[in-house]
């Protein structure tokens, strides 16, 4: 194991004491959900009761496999406790996701919850959101016309996989967009809602209230601010 994958196994590990009997808990995608989903798995293994929602079809067979209760997000309104991954967070606590592809699953999920919980290695605490790319979820549907009006916006591709365009688990497309360092992310995250066809993007803006990062096998957990915008 890595120095970095050992210090998302940590935060992970850290992160899921969080968790209490009864809770229903939104399980993220992404390498470093992964450790969060095996460290619940050893605790449900050793008595905890909980049930839990999967962001994407990877991670709800890897729970089960794990001996996690995984119910179907569609008949829940409200979750007690969400754990993920991000790609970056500041200390605003403004993240992007959705390096994993499952952001618009991810979002559901975190706004359902009463509380978020972000884990990551130190390698993902920036100063200032931007440097990585900004996930969005498109409709296929209207690929041209909204690539014309992401374009607009930045530079953006459209994400690749193993044979052509990567789908998301909804069927749909995704568009990776650098967008001048975001210098006012409320702002973008209001244009791309805006545009007919993008079904979801990775800016977090105001869904995390916690998270612990990893860095050089030590925790940190930060918690959000009242006042943070």
């Amino acid at each position: 194991m890595t120095r970095t994958d050992d210090d998302k196994r940590r935060a992970a590990e850290a992160a899921v004491v969080e968790i209490q009997d009864g809770m229903i808990v939104g399980l993220g995608t992404g390498s470093t959900a992964t450790h969060a989903v095996a460290a619940i798995g050893a605790r449900v293994r050793a008595g905890l009761r909980i049930d839990a929602v999967a962001t994407s079809d990877a991670t709800a067979t890897l729970a089960v496999a794990h001996g996690i209760t995984v119910r179907d997000f569609a008949d829940i309104a409200r979750l007690d406790l969400a754990i993920d991954g991000v790609d970056e967070i500041d200390d605003r606590f403004f993240a992007i996701k959705g390096a994993g592809g499952a952001m618009l699953r991810e979002k559901l999920v975190a706004v359902a919850a009463d509380r978020m919980i972000a884990i990551a290695d130190g390698s993902k605490r920036v100063a200032r959101i931007g440097a990585a790319p900004v996930p969005v979820e498109i409709l296929p549907f209207a690929r041209a016309s909204i690539l014309a009006a992401l374009g607009r916006l930045g530079r953006v591709t459209v994400r690749q996989g193993d044979a052509g365009p990567y789908r998301t688990d909804q069927g749909n497309l995704v568009v990776d967009g650098h967008f001048a360092g975001i210098a006012d992310p409320g702002a973008l995250a209001a244009t791309l809602d805006a545009i007919p066809g993008v079904l979801g993007h990775g800016l977090f803006l105001r869904e995390i209230n916690a998270a612990y990062i990893g860095s050089d096998g030590v925790v940190t957990r930060l918690e959000r601010s009242p006042d943070c915008d």
